[in-house]
């Protein structure tokens, strides 16, 4: 890239180029970039309006991306949010959420609004809820969440609900809890509790249905190698394999083949250099098994599935400086190569 970043956004455009916005960088935090699939370059975009980390982003159907929130220069949290033109590459502001927060989730719902959940700042954004709605630009709140949480992660079902899991809260630490957001009603649900309490981890939908959760922090910082399965049909957690590697703030990727590659992460909340390690997961067999490592090190990555099925892998920290090298999985032969070798 033309910038190091971390803790940073990427998000699959509508044409298949890949933006990726702000991030914790010597550069300037409003800075913005495309990736071409059929060229494998970087070239800059326009710079936000507002220099943000931390933040959500969310690919509208109308195209247009929408950056929420965020931990900015200065200290600063932010409420605002803006939208991307990739017909233009311009910027512009649109309303500002009820509060300000980071280290929040944004999901686009299928009736087109966007759903944010959850962030740090204060107690009252660990459990409160609103939409965007395109249409108008505004926010409204909805129904609260049962349960304070930030680091948490949000998975749009096939019924169209919303699975929360998981997360971290000023009020109970680490947290076991899940529950189900109904957009048609706007009503929460508690759900039987995870297995492992868990926060930073991943969370990702299976060709069958079923949820996904693999890794995390747990109450004394260490990664965990733990992994369970969520079955909306019965509502219900279950274990199953566990992966080789400890880690938290790694990456999932549904691979066209119906398995899950989960690459890199941090063996400590408390941050580190990132590992390059990575793994398959097979809801075949509910077993993982090793494979080709990353050619970097990296946590608080990203890892954006292109229209091909392979996976384009941005970010880190390199224990010096934010890292400008990006890295291709390639569904096919099974292996990483850099981002510009396609």
């Amino acid at each position: 890239m033309h910038n190091g970043r971390y803790k940073h956004t990427t998000s699959e455009l509508h044409d298949g180029r890949v933006l990726v916005t702000g991030g914790t960088s010597v550069d300037d935090f409003r800075t913005t970039e495309l990736y071409h699939p059929s060229t494998g370059n970087w070239t800059m975009s326009h710079k936000m309006n507002d220099g943000r980390y931390q933040h959500a982003a969310a690919v509208l159907l109308n195209g247009k991306v929408l950056i929420i929130g965020g931990f900015g220069p200065y200290s600063k949290f932010w409420s605002g949010a803006e939208l991307y033109d990739p017909l233009t590459g311009n910027w512009t502001t649109t309303g500002d959420m009820h509060c300000q927060r980071c280290q929040h989730t944004a999901s686009l719902l299928p009736n087109g609004k966007v759903l944010v959940l959850g962030g740090f700042t204060n107690i009252d954004c660990q459990i409160n809820a609103e939409l965007y709605d395109p249409l108008t630009g505004n926010w409204t709140r909805t129904t609260n969440m049962k349960v304070n949480r930030y680091q948490h992660t949000v998975t749009i079902l096939p019924n169209e609900k919303v699975l929360v899991t998981g997360g971290f809260t000023d009020g109970e630490g680490f947290l076991t809890s899940s529950e189900l957001y109904d957009p048609s009603t706007e009503t929460w649900k508690t759900l039987p509790s995870m297995i492992n309490a868990t926060r930073l981890h991943t969370a990702t939908v299976l060709k069958n249905g079923k949820v996904l959760v693999a890794g995390g922090f747990k109450e004394n910082r260490d990664a965990v190698k733990t992994a369970e399965l969520f079955d909306p049909s019965t509502e219900t957690w279950t274990t199953t394999g566990s992966m080789y590697h400890i880690r938290g703030w790694h990456t999932a990727s549904l691979l066209p083949n119906g398995k899950v590659l989960v690459s890199g992460g941090s063996v400590c909340s408390v941050y580190d250099n990132g590992i390059k390690n990575a793994e398959v997961y097979d809801p075949a067999t509910g077993t993982w098994a090793i494979t080709n490592s990353m050619l970097y090190s990296r946590s608080t990555h990203t890892a954006s599935t292109l229209r091909n099925g392979n996976i384009l892998v941005v970010g880190t920290w390199d224990g010096s400086s934010a890292t400008r090298a990006t890295e291709i999985y390639n569904s096919t032969t099974d292996s990483y190569i850099p981002a510009n070798q396609i």
